[in-house]
């Protein structure tokens, strides 16, 4: 532990920095809620939604109030991780009435490879072994950045809201990004527009076909194995037709190597390495991302280590 962990941090006053930021993304995206209400689909949930997180965020820094210690510290940051699954589906609430831009990006890909990766990767590997493998890397995605935080929280908590700022304001820029930039993905383009016609090199533009079409691929590979059908759980609970590019499945998890990193603790991070490389191929292998995904992911993810490491020192160190 370091020597600066052990001065005890006083208690928090106020909304953690993390809390103002999502209450932030709450009001940017009312803002294109009000911009076209007209063409929402589920309003009600969403604006349900939102105060639900509202009155649970202001619950907890009440009960933190009333009793700050570590334990309810951990609270408000595990119950922000968990709306994050409720964020996620909200892009494609919020997007789904632009035009679909996958046409673009798969002739990008196209043009860069000479080839669609994601239709060609499980072909090209096919065995079973390596399909669990994927499936493994690909769900074990906040696995990860719970055993980063809870590291964090046990071995460096001077350091735990730093972590947890970095992880989650992330997050909440890639949902900005999602929003504005509506790309499906192959598992729901694929599908869209036919195999035959991606293997031919073909990549019409569907415009608002998502609009009314939720239907995906089901993942290649290993349809008995354990962690295949965890997959196809986590998919059919919360999957949209959204949030393909950049990945932020590498970005964040580039994110937490890049945390696992900063401790300079060999067990972390020789425990996370296998996943997040599991995690950087699967993506690409289970249809979710094109290639060009996956590395901007990479790109992105060290970029917004980065600046949300700089944010937090210049302006939130102490907050």
């Amino acid at each position: 532990m370091q020597k600066g962990n052990r001065k005890r941090q006083p208690a928090v006053r106020g909304l953690l920095a993390v809390e103002w930021v999502a209450l932030g993304y709450l009001l940017l995206t009312v803002v294109i809620m009000a911009i076209q209400w007209d063409k929402l689909v589920n309003v009600e949930e969403m604006i349900k939604g939102r105060t639900l997180f509202v009155l649970v965020t202001l619950a907890l820094w009440g009960v933190y109030r009333l009793f700050p210690c570590r334990l309810t510290m951990l609270m408000r940051i595990v119950v922000q991780m968990a709306f994050l699954g409720w964020w996620y589906p909200d892009t494609f609430e919020l997007n789904r009435a632009l035009p679909n831009l996958d046409h673009v990006f798969a002739t990008a890909e196209q043009n860069i490879f000479g080839c669609q990766p994601a239709l060609l990767f499980a072909q090209k590997v096919p065995w079973s072994w390596f399909s669990e493998l994927m499936c493994m890397g690909y769900v074990s995605y906040f696995p990860l950045m719970a055993v980063l935080l809870l590291y964090y929280f046990f071995n460096r908590y001077n350091e735990f809201r730093m972590a947890s700022f970095v992880l989650l304001c992330s997050f909440f820029v890639f949902y900005i990004v999602f929003i504005l930039l509506p790309v499906t993905g192959p598992q729901f383009y694929y599908l869209a527009v036919g195999t035959d016609q991606i293997a031919a090199g073909i990549f019409p533009n569907i415009g608002d076909w998502f609009n009314t079409h939720l239907d995906r691929m089901a993942a290649p590979g290993c349809s008995d194995g354990f962690f295949y059908y965890l997959l196809e759980v986590t998919h059919d609970a919360g999957e949209r037709p959204t949030a393909a590019f950049p990945s932020s499945h590498v970005g964040v998890t580039t994110i937490v190597m890049l945390l696992a990193l900063r401790t300079r603790s060999r067990r972390l991070i020789f425990s996370l390495l296998p996943f997040y490389i599991l995690m950087c191929l699967s993506t690409v292998y289970i249809l979710a991302h094109y290639a060009i995904d996956a590395i901007a992911g990479l790109v992105s993810g060290v970029v917004l280590y980065y600046v949300m490491m700089f944010v937090y020192r210049r302006y939130l160190m102490g907050s």
